[in-house]
């Protein structure tokens, strides 16, 4: 019988359709995320900048343990640049006047020749533009990879160098307790037998009070944060890849990209743009804002969305790492945030009161970290860590992040903003004069984000930090409300 299922050949309508299936697979390479730039918004670097900037930028990666050779190639492809634009305006101004002698000439013969010195110029110039746009993809591609900068109070180093700014909450420390996985087993909340059976290792089912539990913490984090001005979103879990580039979700040189990839059968050997899950609502509330003009007055603009994350990292397999604590899979609610570089700073400290109200609404005993340089990714100029203490797991985890991404995001998805002095000095917004005058009052936003909830870390730090000696777990009073019965307990 095992055999006959194993050959099994379906109909010929289902045949057709299992053609047209969409494949999922884990992009692997070492570098940024493949090549889209047919679909790639088209990147706003500030060159000039960078060149001006190199040796600072270099000391800047190198804090950041990115290999700063990079900016030194962007720094030659730029004089490359310059040399073939001066070369390019040079045989412009002779083909020009070339031109003028075209129709000067005093006889045939002498038309003739200018006329060909005019085909020389002009392939002259076709061959300069092919260099021109070869050195600017290859520059672009280089400067691509090169990270934000930093905030000078940031700490400097690895992961043990972050400055702990508070501790909220006293941490359980008692003998007995026992970690997140033997109570959710045996209050029957997930089930990851199956799940691998299903899905694959790493990913589980949440069930009974489980689900309850994440439906709740979703609510309650959705509604705090629409209390504090938040824009509720869902956002799509599919983006096109050139988004999730665009937010800075690439590895360095030598680490492997941890983003599936996703492609139908209509896609391959197409132009097609690449997709790919999403592994934070950052990527697609990022997105919601790419390509637009924004005025000054409108700023700054908070939302608050609720998606899935992919993650396809697989974690060391350690026993600090089992259960729910590093999955493929799981609901996030994020924060999201477009300001000016004014409001940028202010808004990064109001992110995380708000995260700090959140969990210390849930009870949990946390930390909030000050990231040093090597755990920035590269986007982040700042980011701030908060960890909840997991009884069961004897140590910290963390539970939420929150970064100021400055200007890096909104260059790559050009997202800019028109200044309130245009209407004073100008007109309204829509009022019709030549870009020239007008790109004077307009500049680029700034972009912040951070975690509300990621449901199956506050899900351990829940379980562990309120369970009791009988096996069972209390409730926090906030997320009751939000589960039928309204059960003080999980029994």
């Amino acid at each position: 019988m095992l055999r006959r299922c194993l050959s099994y050949r379906p109909p010929v309508t289902i045949r057709k359709s299992l053609k047209k299936a969409t494949t999922v697979r884990w992009i692997q390479t070492a570098g940024h995320i493949e090549d889209d730039a047919p679909h790639q918004i088209p990147p706003q670097l500030n060159y000039g900048h960078l060149v001006d900037n190199a040796a600072t930028i270099e000391k800047n990666m190198q804090l950041r343990k990115y290999e700063s050779d990079i900016v030194h190639k962007v720094k030659q492809l730029y004089s490359v640049r310059e040399t073939i634009l001066d070369k390019k305006q040079r045989l412009t101004q002779e083909r020009d006047e070339t031109n003028k002698l075209i129709r000067s000439a005093k006889n045939k013969d002498e038309r003739q020749q200018f006329i060909d010195r005019g085909r020389q110029y002009k392939e002259q110039l076709r061959t300069l533009e092919e260099e021109l746009s070869n050195v600017e993809s290859d520059m672009s591609a280089h400067a691509l990879l090169i990270p934000n900068d930093t905030h000078p109070d940031a700490p400097i180093g690895p992961e043990e160098n972050a400055h702990v700014l508070k501790i909220v909450g006293k941490q359980r420390l008692e003998d007995g307790l026992v970690d997140h996985l033997t109570l959710a087993e045996k209050l029957d909340l997930v089930d990851f037998g199956q799940a691998a059976k299903v899905s694959g290792s790493k990913f589980y089912y949440l069930k009974n009070n489980g689900a309850w539990l994440e439906m709740a913490l979703i609510q309650y984090a959705m509604q705090k944060a629409t209390e504090h001005g938040f824009g509720a979103v869902i956002t799509p879990d599919v983006v096109r890849a050139s988004i999730a580039y665009g937010c800075g979700f690439q590895p360095r040189k030598t680490e492997a990209s941890q983003i599936y990839d996703v492609t139908t059968a209509s896609m391959v050997n197409t132009s097609a743009p690449k997709l790919c899950l999403t592994g934070t609502a950052e990527i697609p509330l990022a997105g919601m804002f790419a390509e637009k003009m924004l005025k000054e007055e409108s700023l700054p603009q908070r939302v608050v969305g609720f998606g899935r994350a992919f993650r396809a990292e697989a974690g060391h397999g350690s026993a600090e790492e089992r259960g729910l604590y590093r999955v493929h899979q799981f609901s996030k609610v994020e924060l999201f945030a477009v300001t000016t570089p004014a409001q940028s700073d202010g808004l990064l400290e109001e992110l995380r009161k708000l995260q700090e109200d959140i969990f210390t609404e849930l009870g949990l005993c946390f930390r909030v970290l000050d990231m040093p340089t090597e755990e920035l990714g590269a986007s982040a100029y700042r980011k701030y860590d908060i960890e909840a203490w997991m009884p069961g797991r004897r140590s910290w985890g963390e539970i939420s992040s929150t970064s100021n991404c400055t200007d890096y995001q909104t260059r790559r998805l050009d997202i800019r903003y028109l200044s309130s002095q245009f209407k004073e000095q100008v007109g309204p917004k829509d009022v019709r004069v030549p870009w020239h005058i007008k790109e004077k009052w307009v500049n680029f936003c700034h972009t912040l984000n951070g975690t509300a909830i990621a449901v199956p870390r506050v899900i351990i730090a829940l379980l562990e930090t309120f369970q009791r000696p009988d096996g069972t777990v209390e409730i926090p009073e906030v997320l009751r409300k939000w589960i039928p019965g309204q059960p003080k307990v999980l029994s």
